[in-house]
């Protein structure tokens, strides 16, 4: 007999299926981040490492709480660089990505400069676009573009050319334009491969944004980390690059919510919610 609705709820003890499964999926990083938590706080009381070192989780709370204006105005700076930057990096990618799909001369001139573009050390030339473009906020986005354009190009690619040859066979024989075929069969297949790429895009967008800051700026998380690096003050270094990573994480959150409301018909969701609920 098959299990109703009402039967799960009971067996989680009344709660929604959906609340067993999320924290079914999210428990384990949970726990990890807490034992990482508990195993820095025990270090820093023992007193294995002086706290010019390393500060405390107290003193690294201290110096957000006491700071939470300042800490708020560079991470949207930091925050607005990086948006753009992944959101140019997507669509720059994508375009490149649709036209290599469909053009062999094209993918073959194109793919060897996207490759040494991404080969090159972003740091190495991040001082170049501050002596082109200025201590503005466009060298930083274009640095985020470049660190976020591979991996968005190399899934879309892959996306693309992972449709079934008879779905675009049998397009053709229906007499559907090459847009039409696009739009209704290769872009919607190629999603689950794009959005694996973005959630590693976004990420990387975050680092190029900081990267750019330390090499020219007054604004962003970057500078307060170089700031923090040069007055020794290892509590306000820790909480910048505790934002950091939050940052990079909040956005990999968004990109596969966004997934998930997209593409949640995909395999690997059905799979995935099929495996918690027998756990």
């Amino acid at each position: 007999m098959s299990m109703t609705t009402a039967s799960v709820q009971t067996a989680v003890g009344h709660r929604p299926a959906w609340a067993a499964i999320q924290w079914g999926r999210h428990w384990p990083p949970l726990a990890f981040a807490v034992a990482v938590l508990l195993l820095w706080w025990a270090t820093t009381a023992a007193g294995l490492l002086p706290r010019y070192l390393v500060p405390s989780p107290a003193d690294t709370w201290a110096a957000f709480a006491a700071n939470v204006p300042y800490f708020g105005e560079h991470t949207l700076v930091t925050l607005i660089e990086t948006v753009l930057g992944f959101l140019l990096a997507f669509v720059i990618g994508e375009l490149v990505a649709i036209v290599m799909v469909y053009s062999r001369p094209v993918e073959r001139t194109l793919y060897p400069v996207v490759l040494f573009a991404q080969v090159i050390p972003k740091i190495a030339i991040a001082p170049l676009f501050i002596v082109w473009l200025g201590f503005g906020m466009t060298p930083k986005v274009v640095v985020a573009v470049l660190m976020a354009f591979f991996p968005i190009v190399i899934s879309g690619l892959a996306g693309l050319r992972a449709v079934d040859p008879e779905m675009l066979e049998l397009a053709s024989t229906m007499g559907a334009s090459k847009v039409k075929t696009f739009a209704k069969i290769r872009f919607p297949a190629s999603l689950p491969q794009l959005f694996s790429g973005l959630k590693v895009a976004a990420t990387l967008a975050v680092t190029g944004a900081v990267v750019g800051e330390f090499v020219g700026s007054n604004t962003g998380l970057g500078y307060v980390i170089l700031q923090a690096n040069g007055n020794v003050d290892t509590a306000t270094l820790f909480v910048a690059l505790i934002i950091m990573s939050l940052l990079g994480v909040a956005l990999f959150g968004a990109i596969a919510l966004l997934e998930r409301l997209l593409i949640g018909w995909h395999s690997s969701f059905r799979g995935a919610g099929a495996n918690t609920v027998q756990a």
